[in-house]
């Protein structure tokens, strides 16, 4: 197995998924869908309960450790910066895709599907989202049935994290006993990282196999115009922005992706940024030697707010979408009010789940009617495949891009067979 790269190995775990997935939709196997759903679930929480142990211990030992890094704050401004030029262009994409293909006049959608949000995106909710609710950042809803759910906002999760560390430099040497704990903790999460990521094959062939025995194709007959927009949007970025951003920066191309593809793949099968965001934390500092006291900053906030197919392709030709199937016209100011709002709209979405909010977020700021929203829920499931890859993608783009033009970038880790890679 260790001759067969984990890359290929994910492969594999992709096509025995799929055709597991048509074996439980067209024969009677009921018993498979069960199966290839828990192991799918698990495996996704067995990523997901390594997220808030590991960006905390990550990031208040990086906080130390930045000291050693030259211009840490200049760091942080050209990680965001690098957001928002990624966003700009992403977002200048799908406007362009959505006014050459025209989605929303040749739909069939039935016009009694619309339906307004169960939520919709905010500023404030944005601001409300940062400000940690307690010291864990973390939240318990109950169920009818009285069962208990526990979930976690990273973004509260960095902010409580930053600040902890932070907050032991300044005690000087009495935290230094507190540093120390986290850097062993952070090794022994590690540890335990490497081994739930191996099951990544596993996990990859139950929740594609689960993707295509739950959703189907039906859906794509009256909305196909609109799924080809999003993924001919989705292509131009991922195959043509992102590998030219690599070129101009004499970042391997080829390599980058080879290193990058198992993160890519398990973007698109758990549709799941924060789910994926061990493994591209991983992949960004041993596959592509970006050094981990900036890793450990700019993965977490990046999985959160760092979305080029949540919040710029998929809203920008959802609301092109919107306004050609209603027969609302949109005038320039509209695009530009497209353009502000993905660029700094994916912010408003952290904390929160799926595209959606952004959407709204957009809908609501052009004036366009909410209710378009339910237009698009029957293909939700098909679309956010695609726009998960590349939101997990871009993430470890822009991580690697600006470790090489800052000048800290592992080069030598380049010249060997990524870890990730090599199992």
């Amino acid at each position: 197995m260790k001759k067969f790269g984990f890359g290929a190995q994910v492969l594999t775990g992709l096509i025995v998924g799929l055709i597991l997935g048509f074996i439980a939709r067209t024969g009677d196997v009921a018993w498979l869908s069960g199966a290839l759903t828990w192991v799918g679930s698990t495996y996704v929480q067995l990523l997901k309960l390594l997220i808030p142990p590991l960006v905390f211990t990550a990031v208040v030992t990086s906080a130390s450790n930045l000291r050693q890094v030259t211009n840490a704050a200049r760091l942080a401004v050209q990680t965001l910066v690098w957001f928002a030029i990624t966003a700009f262009v992403s977002v200048l994409i799908g406007i362009g895709v959505a006014l050459v293909l025209r989605p929303g006049e040749t739909s069939s959608v039935d016009p009694s599907a619309a339906a307004d949000p169960s939520a919709t995106g905010s500023w404030l909710g944005f601001i409300e989202s940062v400000v940690p609710a307690n010291f864990l950042g973390l939240s318990a809803s109950a169920a009818d049935d009285g069962s208990v759910s526990i979930g976690f906002n990273v973004l509260q999760i960095l902010v409580i994290s930053l600040v902890v560390g932070v907050a032991a430099v300044k005690a000087g040497q009495k935290a230094q006993p507190f540093i120390d704990f986290s850097e062993s903790l952070l090794s022994i999460i590690q540890v335990a990282l490497w081994w739930v990521i191996r099951l990544a094959p596993i996990g990859t062939a139950a929740l594609i196999g689960k993707a295509v025995a739950t959703y189907g194709w039906e859906a794509l007959g009256s909305l196909g115009m609109f799924v080809l927009a999003i993924y001919v949007g989705l292509a131009l970025v991922i195959f043509v922005f992102y590998p030219a951003l690599l070129a101009a920066n004499r970042i391997p191309v080829r390599d980058f992706f080879r290193r990058v593809w198992p993160v890519t793949t398990l973007g698109f099968v758990t549709r799941s940024s924060l789910g994926v965001l061990p493994v591209t934390q991983r992949t960004v500092e041993k596959s592509m030697g970006v050094p981990t006291e900036y890793a450990s900053f700019a993965m977490p906030l990046a999985a959160t707010t760092k979305m080029d197919g949540c919040a710029s392709i998929y809203p920008a030709i959802s609301a092109i979408f919107v306004s050609q199937f209603y027969g609302i016209p949109l005038g320039f100011t509209d695009y530009l009010l497209i353009i502000a709002v993905s660029v700094l709209g994916s912010a408003a979405t952290a904390g929160t789940t799926g595209a959606t909010v952004m959407l709204t977020l957009t809908l609501s700021t052009l004036g366009l009617p909410l209710s378009g929203v339910g237009l698009l829920l029957a293909v939700e499931p098909i679309v956010d495949m695609g726009r998960t890859a590349v939101n997990v993608t871009g993430q470890a783009l822009v991580g690697t891009l600006v470790a090489k033009r800052e000048g800290i970038l592992d080069e030598e880790a380049w010249e060997r067979e990524p870890e990730t890679v090599r199992g």
